[in-house]
């Protein structure tokens, strides 16, 4: 029978994660295995043992949505932990893992909207954190994703494999990191037959302890604004306020902004990193996006 592997390993690691003191579960018996036992988080969610123990094995069940909030609940999920859960809940039991999506398209009003972002650095992240368009100081800032392989213009693939990533975010690199990796888990369980997420997937397994390490706990996080300390090497510490934006009619695009305070040292080292750059122009295909594989 087809089993939900996705949902199986994602309760198993979410009740692992949980500490029994903080619940207020007093020890009867010593634990073989951190976490709550499977009968103690059933209670908590108000479902049977019988009915739990299926779940967590994979069985072919389709959970009701008010049976997943009480496992939510009793799991202790965040906002985008809660999210996963639903996606994972639903995803087909046997994924075919041959089917490829359509290669994205940035809308000419996005492209538009980049260009005329001046000195404030912006990219598009689509499927599978892969960077669709990057504007010009975007490039200068992070890297530029222009001159990568199409299949290498991935944020994931980027800050888990690249140096330059961890030099770039210093202090911020993890929580970035986690980011992304949780950005890429939510997009494989809304798309489990994509095989490009599955190769993508496969290949920071293998070449990122820390990748295996965070994708074996569901490691899941939104994408959120936030406030970060990078460092250029030509514009030196930049302190920097990310904006997340997304596009209503494409959940699979969302756009990333990085502001400068009006005034504040970072505003003028941005400037000046703009000014110092002889190229005024955009390269042919970044604003209009590259072709990716789909």
């Amino acid at each position: 029978m087809d089993r939900n592997e996705g949902l199986a390993d994602f309760l198993r690691a979410r009740r692992a994660a949980l500490d029994p003191q903080q619940l207020g579960i007093a020890d009867t018996a010593p634990r073989r295995v951190p976490g709550l036992r499977r009968e103690e988080l059933a209670a908590l969610a108000g479902v049977s043992v019988d009915y739990y123990t299926r779940l967590e094995q994979g069985r072919p069940i389709t959970p009701s949505e008010s049976v997943l909030d009480a496992l939510a609940r009793a799991l202790q999920l965040d906002d985008a932990e809660r999210s996963y859960l639903h996606a994972v809940a639903r995803r087909p039991m046997a994924p075919r893992r041959t089917a490829r999506r359509s290669p994205q398209k940035v809308r000419p009003g996005v492209h538009a909207l980049l260009a005329r972002l001046g000195d404030t650095p912006a990219f598009v992240l689509g499927p599978r954190t892969d960077i669709l368009v990057a504007n010009r100081m975007a490039r200068l800032l992070l890297a530029d994703f222009t001159a990568m392989p199409a299949r290498e213009r991935n944020a994931a693939r980027w800050i888990m494999l690249d140096e330059t990533a961890r030099e770039v975010f210093g202090e911020s690199w993890e929580k970035v990191a986690a980011m992304f990796v949780g950005t890429l888990r939510m997009d494989a369980a809304r798309h489990p037959d994509d095989t490009r997420t599955a190769e993508l997937v496969g290949e920071l397994s293998m070449r990122s302890a820390l990748f295996r390490r965070w994708w074996a706990v569901q490691k899941v996080v939104r994408i959120s604004h936030d406030t970060k300390v990078l460092h250029h090497p030509v514009a030196g510490e930049l302190t920097l306020r990310t904006e997340v934006l997304a596009f209503p009619d494409d959940p699979d695009q969302t756009l990333f902004t990085f502001l400068a305070d009006p005034g504040s040292r970072t505003d003028e080292a941005l400037r000046l990193l703009a000014s110092w750059t002889t190229d005024t122009t955009e390269p042919h295909g970044s604003e209009h996006g590259l072709p990716h594989p789909g």
